[in-house]
């Protein structure tokens, strides 16, 4: 069963069908996704089903829950997670995960959340720079990666290609993880960009690139202050976006020593920190 993609009869209207004509579009599929550690309910996100394990360990690590893979000893999804209305037996909706933390790495209840978070806005684990910088577990400012701005111009062709599901519903996000070379390691499609992100870094993180240094995360849209600091600490020293930074995200990449680019379109970009990293 395909759960990242939906079709949904519409009415469509144009120069061509100006009284509408009703047809079968794609929809990018959008479910919550609960977070169990230790049993307890930690978060529910909105998130595009797919490589949801991924995704826990990226959102874990950006919440300073788990700073490497071996932290979490078992993930799975709940089965039984609900019971079905018509025939009352338990049903596993793949919606829910529990994470079993490693001896030592209890959940500090300064941590402990039960919120819902959407595809839009994601989990920040701190709106504090200062906090940031504290928490930060890699020195980006030690990583002396540089790369040439005509690999960082070529990203977003190579990110586009991978968004199969972008090209059915034209309704989800991408994040890549690159080299300094440009070589694609992983990318990752979901409705809400964080996710995609998360996604990527989750990925890294179980198999072994943590610090990821050397690394480039290339983004399908903005580059917003969570995005930064998920780079940061994950240990990323280049953030690229085909879209405009916020300035909070700006001032994360000052802060924590992280190249941020942003508007990387076609045969231009602006670099607005960590210039040093790239060359002509």
């Amino acid at each position: 069963m395909n759960r990242i993609t939906r079709r949904h009869p519409i009415t469509a209207y144009g120069p061509a069908h100006p009284k509408g004509i009703t047809r079968r579009d794609t929809l990018a599929v959008e479910e919550p996704l609960e977070i169990r550690i230790n049993g307890t309910t930690y978060t529910l996100t909105m998130r595009t089903p797919g490589h949801d394990f991924e995704l826990v360990h990226g959102l874990l690590a950006a919440e300073g829950i788990i700073s490497d893979h071996n932290d979490i000893v078992t993930i799975r999804y709940c089965a039984g997670a609900i019971t079905d209305e018509e025939t009352q037996t338990p049903r596993n909706t793949y919606n829910v995960v529990d994470v079993r933390l490693a001896p030592g790495n209890a959940l500090p209840e300064n941590k402990i959340r039960a919120s819902i978070t959407t595809s839009a806005c994601g989990v920040c684990g701190t709106a504090s720079i200062e906090q940031l910088t504290t928490e930060q577990q890699f020195d980006l400012r030690t990583d002396t990666t540089n790369v040439l701005a005509s690999c960082i111009l070529e990203l977003p062709k190579k990110l586009r290609q991978t968004q199969r599901a972008f090209d059915a519903t034209g309704g989800l996000h991408a994040s890549a993880l690159f080299t300094n070379e440009g070589d694609l390691l992983i990318a990752r499609e979901d409705i809400g960009r964080h996710n995609a992100t998360d996604k990527v870094i989750g990925w890294a993180m179980q198999n072994g690139i943590r610090p990821a240094r050397g690394h480039i995360l290339m983004v399908s849209g903005r580059t917003s202050f969570e995005l930064a600091q998920k780079a940061a600490l994950a240990g990323i020293p280049i953030l690229a976006g085909v879209s405009a930074p916020s300035s909070l995200a700006v001032d994360v990449a000052e802060a924590t020593g992280l190249t941020l680019a942003g508007f990387v379109r076609q045969d231009r970009m602006n670099i607005y920190a960590g210039k040093e990293r790239i060359l002509s």
